[in-house]
């Protein structure tokens, strides 16, 4: 996820360093800032030797205008907000790559939905590092380049050397489609929220967390304003808790719910009256784990269940549903994780767990309760949970989720255009033939021995056994059935059927955030195309000089994975996740990507 420059004052040019050439134009996964938020510090230090230039008037032509904000105007967002309860706020992790911002995005937008609240979400991102150095002609017109630590107050690189601390700020709305995303969800930036409230931008915190005294004041009367409902925490959802969405009418009538009692001093509300004593409800609750979430995987669920009478083997899910609803236990709705691991938070294998009811607490319930206009959850809440944090009590709120996350959360439309045109490169390279391609994740996950493999060498030779297997099995599917994930509204991609199959020889994609020099040739070497092999000057030109952060990059080069017929990439990998959405949302069939 790193990859680095520094800034330096030549007349009227714009340099990149070397690492930008085998880096920004081969690189991958970074995170960015943007020109918004509190004033930080710009940096200019001497560079490398060895630099590649753009001249100053090329990178203008390329673009006139300011960075895009997709800012509304104040009568529009108090029209947007009127129509909900106030407003959703979270402390957002802008220290994290962008694939993390992501997600964490993705549940602010479903827990704003489900409570009829204006998801607020950062108005800039603060990504890895820089790729571009950026001098007073050019790219500081739109950006600011600061230092990361400084930015989001960490000291995490410190250690590192300084042009591998340093980052831009950017505009949220460059990530993507924020004008898409307000056709269906009520959302608004910090920025946003601060402006209906006669605050300052400029106090908006580097970090992401929601700063109380800043974006709130105390008013003549004593009260605060805008008012505020703070939900700690260890409050969201502590070990004897299940989060769900919200709690149906059928279950509640199930289970004796009423309103009354609850743990008040976690802001929870309600009360299991009707309680269970079977012994199948016993023999479950022996399998529930005791030092975590009270949550049984499906197939425990099923071999508990079984008896060889009523329920067997062949016995459908919706049976066992029934059987479980009957013993105190409810079925809930989520996804599979890769490799068994949520790390990815994609949303691409739905799947069945069971809870005991008593355990279970609605977010809706819960929270649905505040009339403050600015309802807060602090800190962290996505590691080591499903994507969206919660559990679903119906399908029908999986699968909004899901469109949310696959279509409502859209690239924007230029990452999106470029990325074809880059797909069609890649199938003329190959004579027409299908391609395949691998993510080698490298950078901060060698440093933090998450790497698949140590040695560069060797984990290109993984890449390249998996990506074998893959052309098997492309090899396979041609002239058949195509398949898609079991999403919803997936088309399947019929061009696995009618296309030819790789050759063994055949040229692969890598995308990657290595950036020794010496290690690059050595994938051309091994017949690897990378993202400077496939992006012509005409179309940076066209792009705009955003396509030189190395973050905007790493989305043109999510979206031209989410084309390759075989992809493979590391199970803890949150850009693997993102591709894997993306390739679930254009109708790859299932068994054309591995994650491990």
């Amino acid at each position: 996820m790193v990859s680095h420059s520094r800034s330096i004052k030549p007349p009227k040019v714009n340099v990149i360093a070397a690492s930008i050439l085998f880096g920004v134009l081969a690189g991958f996964g970074l995170s960015t800032i943007g020109s918004f938020g509190p004033p930080l510090k710009s940096y200019q230090q001497n560079l490398p030797d060895s630099v590649f230039v753009i001249p100053d008037d090329a990178l203008a032509a390329s673009s006139q205008s300011r960075l895009p904000t997709a800012e509304m105007d104040v009568q529009a967002l108090q029209e947007m907000v009127a129509h909900t309860n106030g407003f959703y706020a979270r402390d957002y992790s802008l220290w994290l790559g962008w694939n993390n911002m992501r997600y964490i995005i993705e549940t602010a937008l479903l827990h704003g939905r489900i409570l009829n609240r204006t998801t607020v979400i950062p108005s800039f991102v603060t990504l890895a590092r820089v790729s571009l150095i950026c001098t007073r002609h050019t790219c500081a017109a739109w950006a600011t380049m600061v230092n990361r630590g400084d930015a989001v107050g960490s000291d995490e690189w410190r250690e590192l050397p300084i042009e591998q601390q340093m980052a831009w700020r950017i505009p949220i709305s460059l990530m993507f489609n924020l004008t898409h995303i307000r056709e269906t969800h009520s959302v608004v930036t910090v920025s946003e929220f601060l402006r209906l409230h006669n605050i300052s931008a400029s106090v908006e915190t580097g970090r992401g967390n929601w700063d109380t005294e800043a974006y709130h004041h105390v008013s003549s009367t004593g009260e605060l304003e805008p008012s505020l409902q703070v939900i700690e925490n260890d409050w969201y959802d502590p070990n004897d808790i299940v989060r769900v969405d919200r709690i149906p009418d059928d279950m509640r009538e199930r289970g004796g719910w009423t309103a009354e009692g609850g743990d008040s001093s976690r802001a929870q509300i309600g009360t299991w009256n009707a309680t269970s004593n079977t012994s199948l409800y016993h023999a479950l609750m022996d399998h529930v784990p005791a030092e975590s979430r009270p949550v049984l995987n499906w197939n425990d669920v099923r071999m508990i269940v079984e008896d060889g009478e009523r329920i067997t083997s062949q016995t459908s899910d919706e049976e066992i549903e029934v059987v479980l609803k009957e013993n105190g236990f409810e079925p809930l709705y989520t996804f599979d994780g890769a490799a068994g691991m949520d790390a990815v938070k994609d949303v691409i294998l739905p799947i069945l767990e069971a809870v005991p009811r008593e355990r279970i607490q609605g977010l809706y319930e819960d929270y649905s309760q505040f009339s403050a206009e600015v309802l807060l959850v602090r800190g962290e809440i996505h590691w080591a949970r499903k994507p969206g944090s919660l559990f679903f009590t119906t399908a029908d709120s999986r699968t909004r989720f899901t469109q949310t996350v696959l279509y409502d959360i859209r690239l924007t439309e230029n990452v999106i255009d470029l990325a074809w045109k880059l797909r069609d490169r890649m199938l003329a390279i190959n004579g027409g033939r299908l391609w395949m391609a691998g993510h080698m994740r490298r950078g901060d996950f060698v440093r933090l021995q998450w790497a698949m493999e140590a040695d560069f060498k060797a984990h290109l030779a993984r890449i390249k056994r998996h990506l074998d297997e893959g052309r098997r099995i492309l090899e396979s599917i041609h002239g058949g059935n195509v398949t898609t994930y079991d999403v919803p509204d997936a088309k399947p991609d019929l061009s696995l059927a009618y296309l030819d199959p790789p050759l063994p020889d055949d040229k692969y994609y890598i995308a990657t955030d290595e950036r020794d020099s010496g290690n690059l040739a050595y994938l051309r070497e091994q017949g690897a195309i990378l993202i400077s092999d496939l992006l012509t000057f005409e179309d940076r030109r066209e792009f705009g000089w955003a396509i030189m952060l190395t973050d905007v990059l790493a989305l043109l080069e999510q979206s031209l994975l989410s084309h390759a017929a075989y992809f493979y990439a590391h199970a803890f990998s949150s850009v693997a996740g993102g591709v894997m959405n993306l390739r679930a949302s254009m109708g790859a069939d299932p068994r054309t990507a591995m994650l491990d």
